[in-house]
């Protein structure tokens, strides 16, 4: 199941706002060019900003996710209907040949079920084509990044068209090693509505992401920083031999 910031219609209509700079995109947009990927699978593509740009460069490019409201709030997009959307999860992948997989900002770690996280690198093993990539990210655990998930650090307010004024907080609610859970909040200053959304992250250690991914028949090539937040994240590139 999606947690709320994705699933209710209301904050899945508000969620660009918030994450309105996308630099950490253009790393992928850059692998995508040097692999030479022309069909491209972003799994839990949310609100679909990687797969309209990956597609406005030309690709095949199709979108995954289970969020229903977070696909609408894609499909309305500019330039969506180059991209193929589906909706489901990791697991429910059913293609081949695909070139390059992505997985991007918290997608991995919410796959907090042991099961569920090899079911979904299964499936992605067996989509990619011989030679086809695996591109995904995690927090870097020994940054501790939870320790700043207060309401007093993370408080943003945005003014969004026909929508008004709207406060995002997020607080720590449970450290349970490995899974970290928080409470996201919104205000919608036009009517008072406040809504809330509970998320839990499962946090890996670098050792245990290769381990997982050559354990499912793809080989690492590179484990980088993101560009963008150095120290804080582990981008995976796996190929599948």
């Amino acid at each position: 199941m999606s947690d709320e910031i994705f699933a209710n219609p209301r904050l899945a209509r508000v969620y660009d706002a918030f994450d309105d700079n996308r630099e950490d995109l253009d790393a992928y947009l850059r692998l995508a060019d040097d692999l030479g990927a022309l069909h491209v699978v972003d799994v839990g593509c949310g609100t679909g900003t990687l797969a309209i740009m990956l597609a406005a460069r030309g690709r095949t490019v199709t979108g995954i996710d289970p969020a229903t409201a977070s696909l609408d709030v894609a499909r309305r997009k500019p330039g969506a209907e180059a991209v193929n959307w589906i909706r489901g999860d990791a697991q429910d992948l059913d293609l081949t040949g695909v070139d390059l997989i992505t997985m991007t900002g918290n997608m991995v770690q919410a796959i907090t079920d042991p099961d569920g996280w090899d079911a979904a690198l299964n499936a992605c093993s067996h989509a990619l084509r011989p030679g086809g990539h695996l591109v995904f990210e995690s927090r870097n655990p020994a940054f501790r990044a939870w320790e700043g998930w207060t309401a007093d650090r993370t408080r943003l307010t945005r003014d969004i068209d026909g929508i008004g004024l709207v406060e995002q907080w997020f607080q720590l609610i449970d450290v349970d090693w490995p899974l970290v859970t928080f409470r996201g909040t919104w205000r919608f200053h036009d009517d008072g509505a406040v809504l809330t959304s509970m998320s839990t992250l499962r946090f890996r250690e670098r050792g245990e992401l290769e381990s997982a991914v050559t354990s499912h028949g793809l080989e690492v090539v590179d484990v980088r920083e993101a560009p963008d937040r150095p120290g804080r994240e582990f981008v995976v590139i796996a190929r599948r031999p």
